[in-house]
């Protein structure tokens, strides 16, 4: 089941959920002089959500494709978007282009600093590196300047077909659903580094207005205050002797 609903200004949340893993799989579409497709999606998803895209603008437009970290479900369908949009490139942390995609990509990726800003024509998108947050030595985040949209990839990650986006608590959810994985296969899924916290107050003062989340609801509350407290849940599942 496809779900498409604008969370942001011109920001279109495309979900998928899967009953099989109950979750929800959020890719976010751009619309701008130079739209972006932030997180590719799985291969496997790629057909129905190139018909989404469709509805909304020529997937040929696409001129970025934006991502956290190498995973199946933020790139995945990367190969698949770069031939069904030819001016496209991927958008990633230099890390990310060095180590992931000079290999993985068809064609080169725009490898991002840190700070660095990609602009789409009205948006400006600050790159922010975050390497283990939520995982993954590539990671990083993007934060649109304007709107206040922070792209924020698994954090927040929530179970379950909810909300396309909520003001309520999402943090008591995120923290059920990361103490169900405790208990699996996908335990440990975001170490507690002794970078954590700064990097989550880092994001916590750009002020942002919407965390646009890759599973569950998106929020538009109190984002700051979300991130800081966001790191005490962190800290209490995954963080150990970490400081």
């Amino acid at each position: 089941m496809i779900k498409v609903s604008e969370i942001a200004p011109d920001v279109y949340r495309i979900s998928v959920f899967v009953p099989d893993f109950n979750l929800q799989f959020n890719h976010f579409l751009i619309k701008d002089e130079e739209p972006m497709l932030y997180h590719a999606g799985m291969r496997q998803m790629f057909p129905a959500l190139l018909e989404a895209v469709s509805k909304i603008i020529s997937p040929s437009q696409i001129r970025w494709i934006g991502f956290s970290h190498f995973e199946v479900d933020e790139c995945g369908a990367l190969n698949e978007w770069l031939q069904a949009a030819p001016d496209a490139k991927a958008v990633c942390s230099e890390a990310g282009a060095i180590v992931n995609m000079s290999d993985f990509a068809i064609r080169p990726a725009f490898a991002m600093a840190g700070n660095a800003v990609l602009n789409t024509g009205k948006y400006n998108y600050r790159f922010i590196r975050t390497p283990h947050l939520p995982h993954g030595w590539d990671a990083g985040v993007m934060f649109e300047e304007t709107n206040r949209t922070l792209l924020c990839s698994d954090l927040f990650h929530q179970n379950g077909n909810v909300a396309d986006i909520t003001d309520k608590d999402i943090l008591s959810s995120h923290r059920n659903s990361m103490l169900e994985f405790e208990q699996g296969p996908l335990m440990e899924y975001t170490p507690y580094t002794h970078h954590t916290a700064k990097l989550l107050y880092s994001l916590s003062d750009l002020k942002p207005k919407t965390l646009a989340t890759m599973h569950g609801s998106s929020f538009y509350g109190d984002c700051s205050q979300a991130l800081i407290d966001l790191n005490s849940v962190m800290k209490e599942i995954w963080g150990g002797e970490a400081k």
